[in-house]
């Protein structure tokens, strides 16, 4: 099945196909026509790096009337890595097309720069949760018109507390005849917002739903003390020649002081994690999906959003917080239909968590050291 089966334009395909994406994805073949054909209220179940940014983004723009100067899609992303990726994602399947204006704002920002930017000719936004709402109330914005909201990782954006106010922006949208919803996984949270936001007889589409972990990720582990860890990683990283790949740190102290340690031993890293400037964080993600620099060390402010072409291996260098934080950091790999690998360093105790993710996420781990 073809993007042109599924009933998008030959301007968009045209776009796609620069890009190199040319066969569908299993979430884009069901929700594409799902979506063009005028179903309302619709919900995405799906492992990260399946494509959803296509699946809602394509019918979106489908449905924007350029004609009319009016911000007529939102689209709510938890962080502004993942809603710049998103707009810009737009942008590129627009190069063939009339022109359609994306606008992207979040906080870290001048809001009055976005203020400026929003005054232009603005046909979908993307934001922030935090960040609409304060556009709304300085009257920034007028969301009167909207026709479609997307709410895009939906329970990362629960994780980070924005539950308030997606119910207050939802709340907010009088003119609203789409409401598509995308989630790796639907907890409780989710549950009540579907409840109460959207049709009873909502689309509900799972992908892989017995599986919610990429099949693709081989998933690893070696037992070492915490002295010894650098050491292995060391190991590990020699073993992957010119590969690239993310290595995670719980801790904003702990991936400064690893990403230190790395570059001590002239190796090509740098780290990204919530001390940076947002012009910061910038410029070392540039460097890296530039291969500037082989491996990025983060926290998990990156475990979600980024997705950099390639890359074939993450390491967690500290186990994340829950089990929901491993499937985002693995689900960095083994992107477009390749391979990957997840490898854990963890203690003795820390075997038990592993163990804890096999029965929850439905993956097994492979013992290597």
């Amino acid at each position: 099945m073809s993007f042109q089966d599924l009933g998008i334009r030959t301007d968009f395909i045209k776009a796609l196909t620069e890009m190199n994406i040319i066969d569908p994805s299993d979430i884009q073949k069901k929700m594409i026509p799902l979506l063009l054909g005028g179903e309302s209220d619709v919900i995405g179940q799906a492992q990260t790096g399946t494509g959803k940014t296509a699946a809602f983004g394509l019918p979106l723009l489908e449905k924007i009337d350029c004609n009319v100067n009016e911000i007529q899609g939102l689209i709510l992303c938890p962080t502004r890595e993942l809603g710049k990726q998103v707009a810009k994602q737009l942008f590129r399947y627009t190069k063939y097309s009339e022109k359609i204006f994306t606008e992207a704002v979040y906080g870290g920002e001048h809001i009055d720069r976005q203020i400026k930017a929003l005054a232009r000719t603005t046909h979908i936004v993307v934001a922030t949760p935090g960040r609409l709402i304060d556009l709304v109330n300085k009257k920034a914005l007028d969301l009167s018109n909207v026709k479609t909201v997307i709410l895009d990782e939906a329970d990362e954006m629960l994780s980070m507390g924005f539950k308030k106010e997606l119910d207050e922006i939802l709340s907010f949208l009088p003119k609203v005849e789409n409401k598509w919803l995308f989630s790796a996984t639907i907890p409780h949270g989710i549950k009540d917002i579907i409840a109460k936001h959207m049709s009873e007889d909502a689309t509900h589409i799972k992908i892989n739903p017995d599986n919610v972990v990429n099949k693709k990720i081989d998933h690893k582990y070696v037992v070492c003390e915490e002295d010894a860890k650098l050491f292995m990683l060391l190991e590990f990283l020699k073993s992957e020649h010119k590969n690239r790949g993310v290595i995670f740190c719980k801790t904003k102290a702990a991936t400064k002081k690893l990403a230190k340690q790395l570059i001590a031993k002239n190796i090509s890293t740098d780290a990204i994690h919530g001390d940076l400037l947002q012009k910061e964080r910038d410029k070392v993600m540039r460097a890296f999906k530039g291969k500037k620099i082989q491996y990025l060390v983060s926290t998990d402010v990156a475990a979600r959003g980024i997705d950099v072409e390639g890359l074939t291996f993450v390491v967690h260098y500290q186990l994340p917080e829950s089990d929901e934080y491993y499937l985002h950091r693995s689900g960095r790999t083994a992107r477009a239909g390749k391979g990957g690998i997840s490898l854990a360093l963890v203690n003795k105790t820390e075997v038990k968590t592993l163990r804890n993710y096999e029965r929850t996420l439905g993956i097994g781990f492979k013992q290597v050291r």
